[in-house]
C-alpha cells in the first residue's frame, strides 16, 4: 500500500514543508532585510511539524484510518500556519508590523493544504474501496 497515489502526495507536502521553505522568503523587513522560516523559531518548527507529520502518515499506509486523522491534523497545523502569516503581515495600526513587503514563502501553506486535501481524498477512496470488497466477501 505504500506505492499508492497519496504517498507522492504526502511527500510533495513534506517536501514544501521542509525543503521549499529554505528557497523561498517569507517576507522582507523595513530594514531591506530578507527574512526566511529559519530565521524565526515558530514558523521553522511549524514547518518542520508540518514535514514530520507528513512523514508519519506516509509510515501509517497499514492504518488507513489513522492515517487520515494525521493528515486532517497537518491541514489544521498548516492553516494555523497560514493565519499566523496573516496576523504578522497585515499591520493594525500603521506602525506596528516590521513587513513591508510580503514574499511568495507566506503562500507554502496553501500549496501544502492542496496536496494534503488530495492525499486525504485518496486515503478515503482507499477505505472505500477496502469496505466495499469486504461487503463482497
Amino acid at each position: 500500500m505504500i506505492q499508492r497515489i497519496q504517498t507522492i502526495y504526502l511527500l510533495i507536502a513534506a517536501g514544501i514543508s521542509s525543503g521549499l521553505i529554505f528557497v523561498f522568503n517569507l517576507w522582507v523587513n523595513k530594514g531591506e532585510q530578507i527574512v526566511f522560516a529559519k530565521d524565526e523559531m515558530l514558523f521553522l518548527s511549524l514547518f518542520i511539524g508540518s514535514a514530520v507529520l507528513s512523514l508519519v502518515s506516509i509510515s501509517m499506509f497499514k492504518n488507513r484510518q489513522t492515517q487520515f486523522v494525521i493528515g486532517r491534523l497537518n491541514i489544521i497545523l498548516n492553516f494555523i500556519l497560514l493565519g499566523l502569516f496573516v496576523y504578522r503581515s497585515l499591520n493594525l495600526s500603521g506602525e506596528t508590523t516590521d513587513v513591508s513587503e510580503k514574499g511568495i514563502g507566506m503562500l507554502l501553506p496553501i500549496f501544502s493544504i492542496v496536496f494534503l486535501v488530495l492525499a486525504n481524498k485518496a486515503i478515503k477512496k482507499d477505505e472505500e474501496l477496502v469496505k466495499s470488497v469486504d461487503r463482497l466477501r
